[in-house]
C-alpha cells in the first residue's frame, strides 16, 4: 500500500493526558465531505488531535454521500475498543479500508453515564446500552447507503461482546453480513488475572471491583464469569446468516487467556496471527495498527478475492501498514 505509518504505544498515554487537560473534549468537528482517493493520512500527525476531539471521525470515515460499489456492497462499521474513541482507534483502519474501496463508518459509544458529553475515554458504559447504540448506527448507515446489510469490524470490546450482544440478543444478525473481531473480548477475560481481584483480596478486592463496576460497567462486564457473558453466549456464539472471523494474537495480555477470543459455530474462521508466522509479535493494542491484521480484514470482507497474507516481522509496539 502507498502509505506507511507507525504506532507508538507510549503515544496513547500522551493522547489521554492531553485530552484530559483539554476539558470535556466535547467539541464537534465537521463530518468529512466526499473527497478524492486515496484518503491522505498520517498516524503520527493525526493521533494527537484525535485525542483532543473524540467526536471527530478518522480519515476516510463517515462520508454520508458514499454509495457502496458492486465489488463492496456492504458498508463497513468500525467499532472501537474499551476506553478508546473512534478518532484514536481507527486512524489506521478507516483510511486503509476507504482506500480499498469501502464505505466506512465510525462512532463513539459507551460514554459513562455520570459524565456529560463525549469525553476522550469511551466504551466504558453499560454494554447492553452500547449494543443499542450500535443498533441505531446500523440503521442509520443502512438508510443512508441503501445497502441491505452491513459488515462490522471491531477491536477488543468492539469486536467481541458488544457487537455480539447486538447480534445475539438484540436480533442484529438479520442486518449483518460479516462480523470481524480483532483481538475480540469474547467469553470474558481475566485481564492477566486482575479480574480475580474480587476473590484474591477479600473483602477489599470485592469492594474495589464492585466500585469499578459502578463507575465503568463496561470494564467489569467483560470479566470471566459476568452475567452478561452468559446472556450473550449462552445460546451459542453465532447466529445463522452471519460470517464470522476472529483475528487473535497469542501475545494478548488484555483479553486473557487469548484462546477465550475464539468463536465456535458455523461460518466461523478463527485466525491466530502467529500460525505460520512466529515473527508476528503483535500485542493487544498493536493489532489495531498491524499491516498483517488489515490484510486479513480485507480477506474476511472480500473472501472471493482473498489473497495470501505474507509473513513478516511485526513488533508489539511498532506495527505498520504499508
Amino acid at each position: 500500500m502507498p502509505n506507511r505509518f507507525r504506532f507508538v504505544a507510549a503515544m496513547a498515554g500522551a493522547v489521554i493526558a492531553l485530552a484530559m487537560t483539554a476539558g470535556s473534549g466535547s467539541a464537534q468537528a465537521p463530518e468529512p465531505a466526499t473527497g478524492p482517493l486515496p484518503v491522505p493520512f498520517d498516524l503520527g500527525a493525526g493521533i494527537l488531535p484525535a485525542g483532543l476531539f473524540p467526536a471527530q471521525a478518522p480519515p476516510g470515515a463517515n462520508d454520508w454521500n458514499c454509495k457502496p460499489s458492486a465489488e463492496h456492497p456492504n458498508p463497513v462499521i468500525l467499532s472501537n475498543s474499551t476506553s478508546t474513541t473512534q478518532a484514536i482507534a481507527w486512524q489506521a483502519g478507516a483510511p486503509y479500508l476507504k482506500n480499498n474501496g469501502y464505505c466506512v463508518y465510525t462512532f463513539n459509544y459507551g460514554n459513562m453515564a455520570w459524565l456529560p458529553g463525549q469525553v476522550p475515554l469511551q466504551a466504558l458504559g453499560d454494554i447492553r446500552a452500547s449494543g443499542r447504540e450500535l443498533a441505531a448506527v446500523v440503521d442509520r448507515v443502512l438508510a443512508a447507503t441503501g445497502a441491505e446489510k452491513v459488515d462490522i469490524v471491531g477491536h477488543s470490546q468492539g469486536g467481541g461482546i458488544m457487537p455480539l450482544y447486538y447480534l445475539n440478543v438484540l436480533g442484529g444478525a438479520a442486518k449483518v453480513d460479516k462480523m470481524v473481531g480483532i483481538s475480540p473480548s469474547n467469553h470474558g477475560t481475566t485481564l492477566s488475572t486482575i479480574a480475580y481481584l474480587r476473590s484474591f483480596v477479600p473483602p477489599v478486592g470485592w469492594w474495589v471491583y464492585e466500585g469499578l463496576g459502578d463507575i465503568a460497567p463496561g470494564l467489569t462486564q467483560q470479566a470471566i464469569g459476568d452475567d452478561l457473558s452468559r446472556e450473550v453466549y449462552g445460546n451459542g456464539d453465532t447466529r445463522p446468516g452471519v460470517t464470522y472471523t476472529t483475528l487473535v494474537t497469542r501475545y494478548d495480555q488484555i483479553v486473557t487467556p487469548y484462546d477465550q477470543q475464539y468463536l465456535s459455530g458455523e461460518n466461523v474462521t478463527n485466525i491466530t496471527l502467529q500460525d505460520g508466522c512466529v515473527v508476528d509479535q503483535s500485542e493487544h493494542l498493536a493489532t489495531l495498527y498491524s499491516e498483517r491484521v488489515w490484510r486479513f480484514v480485507l480477506n474476511a470482507l472480500s473472501p472471493d478475492t482473498a489473497t495470501p497474507v505474507p509473513c513478516f516481522p511485526v513488533s508489539p509496539y511498532f506495527p505498520g501498514v504499508r
